[in-house]
């Protein structure tokens, strides 16, 4: 369907979606106008098709990997965590907000070492992101949104300044070194590092609040997983196919086409939007439920094809085998606050900005 407003045509359906992603000679991942590169000061990698995009992809992929995940990371997300949860424990009851006192905090700290940045703190990191992130999703052609972001990619340039000279004299496991030593040009290193701030703390800081949040509204399965601390994997991917955090991917057609029965004109922005495809029929049975106990392998709230999310298995690591089992651990009657406002925001990139919760 054609959306005016946004002046872009909409692809709602799973397999829609799936064609789009699979031919970038008919919808190519390289717009000409974006508001990504405009946002990031450049062209990342989703904002290329391949085989350009392959090669940038092959030089963070070993960073991401599972194995790497578990080896190198996951020991560190545990330690963030569970400072985290420290310090969280000491916020008053009538005051707690979980993203603002856990989840925030925790994926902020998470993309931040996983980076190799020394000296950002996570206050900085989440402006960074939330400042990106905005740019990103700025449709509607905001100023004020783009001064945000321009003045964000100054910062972080002044620090990559700091950053890049010492990794190449010692390079270390941080998604940057391998960026930097896999010999792509510097500006694109310069370039995805910009993309993992705005992705990298987006998605986790979401999928924990909007975990803890769907949990609460299904308390048979939230207290199920409590009690057996396991399932935490199945519900992570059922919270993803469900909420949908990353809501619509773009893409412009390079050719007049024609998509289940609609016609699309060449040089068309469109939106493959993958909230809709998660609650479609075609991909699951009672698609509307939300039901932690049936894995929702196969959703397509990470992407697919060649684009499919480099950080998904970080994510993953961060929110479901850390952070929510934790959480839970430590907090077992947690539950939403609903005498205080929960606080939803954003449409390309959606979440809980705000979660009141009692102990």
């Amino acid at each position: 369907m054609h959306v005016p407003r946004i002046s872009r045509f909409l692809l709602t359906s799973p397999s829609a979606i799936r064609t789009a992603e699979q031919d970038a000679d008919t919808f190519t991942a390289r717009q000409e106008v974006s508001t990504m590169v405009r946002a990031l000061g450049g062209r990342p990698m989703l904002r290329k098709d391949d085989p350009e995009h392959a090669v940038e992809r092959e030089a963070i992929n070993p960073a991401l990997r599972p194995r790497r995940i578990g080896a190198d990371w996951q020991p560190r997300f545990e330690r963030i965590v569970a400072e985290r949860l420290d310090r969280l424990a000491e916020v008053p009851d009538d005051e707690v907000d979980l993203n603002r006192d856990f989840a925030a905090p925790v994926a902020s700290r998470c993309l931040i070492e996983m980076l190799g940045f020394s000296d950002v703190t996570d206050e900085e990191m989440a402006r960074w992101s939330t400042s990106l992130i905005a740019g990103i999703g700025n449709i509607l052609d905001d100023d004020d949104i783009w001064r945000r972001a321009e003045r964000t990619v100054t910062e972080v340039q002044e620090r990559l300044d700091e950053l890049l000279p010492r990794l190449r004299t010692a390079p270390d496991s941080s998604i940057t070194s391998h960026l930097l030593h896999a010999g792509l040009p510097e500006e694109a290193v310069r370039t995805n590092v910009m993309l993992t701030i705005s992705g990298g703390m987006n998605e986790p800081q979401h999928m924990i609040t909007g975990m803890v949040w769907a949990l609460d509204r299904h308390p048979a399965q939230r207290d199920r997983l409590i009690e057996s601390q396991t399932g935490w994997a199945e519900a992570f991917e059922e919270t993803v196919r469900w909420i949908s955090p990353i809501g619509m991917l773009p893409r412009e057609s390079t050719v007049e086409t024609h998509v289940e029965g609609f016609r699309i004109p060449a040089g068309s922005n469109v939106g493959l939007l993958l909230a809709s495809a998660n609650r479609h029929v075609d991909l699951i049975d009672r698609p509307d439920e939300y039901d932690t106990s049936r894995g929702s392998r196969g959703h397509l709230g990470f992407g697919s094809g060649s684009h499919l999310c480099a950080g998904r298995w970080a994510a993953k690591s961060i929110v479901g085998d850390v952070a929510l089992p934790r959480l839970y651990q430590r907090f077992p009657k947690l539950r939403v606050d609903d005498s205080r406002s929960t606080v939803w925001d954003g449409w390309v990139f959606r979440g809980i900005t705000s979660l009141p919760v009692a102990r």
